[in-house]
């Protein structure tokens, strides 16, 4: 436009796009199939764990939060398109669908093939070519808008393997049979319902042996055609010693039992239920669901990513990466209260923890801190000062007899 400057933040402009380049795309093969739907729910109920870098203590257990590039990546921002939560989906729908994938560290403080390094900014990557020590990745680059190719050393990226890599990405895998089955069932489908063939014959009342009762034939066909071809309705007629027999619907078609055997199977090897996709899922079947399909998925990020980017001066340290989950994301609100109470109580949860977990704000009681069984035992306070009543000492004082009191019948 003859204006100065034309570029307005990185100092050279490459031009934009009308759809988001980083954004995963959908093969026509998995689109407009069940498929999809499940890679979605795999991908939404992995990403809706916590994984975080922590610190842990000298028996492996939790002890705090690592509040490090590593750990902003993982939960607060990947890099600047996707925020945590959106990086670990596009991460398992990647996963799920192509077998493999490569979280590339894009933005490091030092070189990460030398030293131990701290990660700012992530990226999901396609793997397209594998070396005996180095992949070959195809991932977006912010500062072009656009995706690029890549070579990067395997020792410093995690490279996440799908766990049900049989059932989903394998060539005769149960998945793909049931793309291949469902993508015969809609061709079928689309072929008998947009067509406008007939797909009748006539039965005529005399044998076509003969050259002159074929050419009869033909003839008794075109009058047919002609008749229906010519009415604006559609109308025709025939003999009554004619028959006709429609054929527009096989006889038999085993397509679609046999989509839903696959189907069928396809769930059972993943540990998935109707219910789980429609939001009608039982306990039980949530809890299944966590256990086997959930649980391998977040037990092979997370230890590629510590095996990747932790040092092992940083694992002999205590470091790690866990995924937390919400137990109580699928308890009933009529049994809130009891779980409170057993956790509590059994000196798991303090009060306050309890509370934020439900969401409510701390209260500023000293004994909500305490984790302690407030049925049972009592606290240091009441330790170090035994002369403070307790609510077990004190005792109901029996009413005074006031003769100046009215008399009462009760």
């Amino acid at each position: 436009m003859g204006r100065d400057p034309t570029n307005y933040y990185t100092g050279t402009y490459y031009g934009g796009s009308y759809t988001r380049e980083d954004r995963h795309v959908f093969y026509p093969t998995t689109e407009k199939t069940l498929v999809s739907t499940i890679y979605n729910r795999i991908a939404l109920d992995v990403a809706a764990n916590r994984i975080q870098h922590v610190q842990c203590d000298e028996d492996g257990n939790f002890k705090s939060v690592i509040n490090d590039g590593l750990n902003e990546c993982l939960t607060l921002s990947a890099n600047i398109d996707q925020i945590g939560i959106d990086f670990i989906k596009d991460a398992v729908y990647s996963m799920c669908e192509e077998g493999a994938v490569a979280l590339l560290p894009i933005d490091t403080d030092i070189n990460p093939e030398t030293a131990s390094f701290d990660i700012y900014t992530m990226r999901v990557g396609e793997i397209i070519e594998w070396g005996p020590d180095w992949i070959k990745a195809r991932a977006y680059n912010e500062k072009t808008g656009k995706k690029e190719e890549l070579y990067a050393p395997k020792s410093v990226v995690a490279i996440i393997n799908n766990p049900f890599y049989e059932v989903m990405n394998a060539p005769n895998s149960t998945l793909k049979r049931l793309v291949s089955k469902m993508a015969l069932l809609d061709s079928a489908d689309s072929k008998n319902y947009s067509s406008n063939r007939l797909d009748i014959l006539v039965q005529l009342p005399y044998q076509i042996k003969g050259e002159t009762r074929e050419k009869q034939a033909e003839k008794r066909k075109k009058a047919l055609e002609d008749q229906m071809q010519n009415s604006p309705y559609g109308i025709g007629y025939i003999d009554a010693t004619e028959r006709v027999i429609q054929l527009n619907r096989p006889v038999e078609n085993t397509l679609y039992e046999q989509v839903k055997d696959l189907q069928l199977q396809l769930f059972t090897e993943l540990g998935i239920t109707e219910g789980i996709l429609n939001g009608t899922a039982t306990e039980q079947e949530l809890l299944n669901y966590q256990q086997h399909t959930i649980k391998p998925i977040l037990e092979v990020i997370t230890t590629e990513m510590k095996r990747k980017f932790l040092s092992k001066n940083a694992r002999t340290r205590g470091q790690s990466i866990m995924y937390f989950n919400s137990p109580f994301g699928i308890v009933p609100v009529s049994q809130i209260a009891d779980i409170a109470d057993k956790f509590t109580t059994a000196e798991i949860m303090t009060s306050n923890e309890f509370r934020a977990v439900m969401g409510y704000k701390p209260i500023d009681d000293p004994k909500a801190n305490e984790l302690r069984n407030k049925h049972l035992n009592v606290s240091n306070q009441e330790l170090e000062n035994p002369m403070i009543p307790t609510e077990s000492d004190e005792v109901e004082e029996a009413p005074v007899n006031d003769e100046s009191q009215e008399p009462r019948l009760f």
